[in-house]
């Protein structure tokens, strides 16, 4: 793990020392923890930057253990629509850099979405960027051009409440993006950008720099004043599933397992 920056490793290292502490019979898995985080986690995080341990603690945990977090401590629903997917397997997290395109045809061209290009452009590395496309699931809204400028300028990733194109430019540079669908259609003429303003992505609230967490499970907001208690309680739940897991492969049953630790 020499490459999984100091603070995301410390974290990891407590998850698996007070797993190995509490519940000796299952030292294996954290062993095996240890192997698989070596991997993967570089292998999907390394190329984001160093950042605080917020974000580097939400780049571990999994994004349902985030969601469950948020509900049982706030009642409130903090996930984006099932259909808010990304276009191949990653995961990351990061303050979000937001951006909203209302409608409007009109006949100045580019210079209408220059806000669009702002918003890349003077994002911290390690940022999300989350763009919102009023009625925009038949527009292309980020496609290959945005996204390689994103990639090099070291975005964490990409929302987009909309369609994307350019597929084959996008999967060249590996950028990680979640859409809502895809489509050939410019935005140009039918749109004027805004950003760093309040939006509702695929049905959440985001504000900027409130955190983002996306993995293969979907997309959840963090709000950026509550993330801290928001982790805490992610992280438990993240362990305790764990470990019911290693229950049920001894007993080899879910039930005997709920019985013994009470929970599901």
């Amino acid at each position: 793990m020499d490459n999984i920056p100091k603070d995301e490793e410390d974290c990891i290292m407590k998850l698996i020392v007070e797993t190995m502490r509490k519940q000796p019979i299952i030292s294996g898995f954290a062993m095996l923890l240890v192997i698989a985080v070596g991997g993967s986690v570089h292998a999907q995080r390394a190329a984001q930057p160093s950042v605080g341990p917020l974000i580097a603690g939400f780049r571990t945990v999994e994004v349902p253990s985030v969601a469950d977090a948020i509900e049982q401590l706030y009642g409130t629903k903090s996930y984006m629509y099932h259909d808010m997917r990304p276009l191949f397997k990653t995961k990351f997290a990061g303050p979000a850099v937001t951006v909203f395109l209302k409608k409007e045809e009109h006949r100045e061209g580019a210079p209408a979405s220059q806000a669009m290009i702002d918003a890349i452009d003077t994002a911290p590395a390690g940022a999300v960027y989350v763009l919102v496309t009023e009625d925009g699931l038949d527009y292309g809204t980020v496609g290959g051009l945005m996204v390689t400028a994103m990639k090099y300028r070291g975005l964490a990733g990409a929302v987009v409440d909309g369609g994307i194109r350019d597929l084959p430019q996008i999967q060249r540079v590996q950028f990680p993006i979640y859409s809502r669908g895809v489509s050939p259609g410019t935005t140009i003429g039918h749109y004027r950008a805004s950003f760093n303003v309040p939006v509702t992505c695929a049905g959440v609230k985001v504000n900027p720099n409130d955190f983002i967490s996306a993995d293969e499970d979907g997309v959840v907001v963090i709000p950026r004043e509550k993330a801290a208690e928001i982790l805490k309680k992610a992280q438990e739940l993240d362990y305790n599933e764990h470990v019911t897991a290693t229950w049920i492969e001894k007993l080899k049953s879910l039930s005997q397992a709920v019985a013994k630790l009470g929970r599901i």
